[in-house]
């Protein structure tokens, strides 16, 4: 019963915030992540963790979901990169031509100084959608901003 209840909430909620994922060739009713992708765009990180997690119970196969939940613990004021990557990882299990997740997957490399894992996400992106899509173009600026990742000797 409460999983109907949160799917209803979900669903009912007015107008959709503008999207910070890429949709997913995945089937998935329309709007519910209109409510975790508002939380997204307000940068309210502990709401979208919330509700991201509830809708991930309700269907543990939505990539757009573990993409944006990898994304809210990354960029949380004390960013928790393990689940980050676990999430990201997860939606490209899933569909693994989901470019927002590339785009984020290789931002978190960067962040955390794998510039080489980074450029791997930007060939793969260039692979999927061309030089021409946004995804590509942020991440690729992104890379051009990165310092070179320190040495290992």
């Amino acid at each position: 019963m409460r999983a109907i209840l949160l799917c209803w909430a979900l669903c009912a909620l007015p107008g959709a915030a503008a999207a910070v994922d890429t949709p997913s060739n995945m089937p998935a009713p329309a709007d519910q992540l209109a409510s975790p992708r508002a939380a997204v765009a307000a940068q309210d990180w502990p709401r979208a963790i919330r509700e991201l997690q509830s809708a991930l119970q309700i269907d543990p196969a939505n990539a757009d979901a573990h993409n944006l939940l990898g994304y809210s613990y990354r960029k949380r004021a004390e960013p928790d990169m393990a689940r980050a990557f676990f999430h990201y990882h997860e939606a490209l299990r899933l569909n693994p031509v989901h470019r927002a997740a590339r785009e984020y997957l290789g931002e978190a490399y960067l962040q955390t100084g794998q510039s080489d894992k980074a450029r791997e996400q930007l060939d793969a992106l260039e692979r999927l959608c061309g030089r021409d899509c946004e995804e590509y173009r942020d991440l690729a600026a992104a890379i051009g901003g990165a310092k070179p990742a320190p040495k290992r000797w």
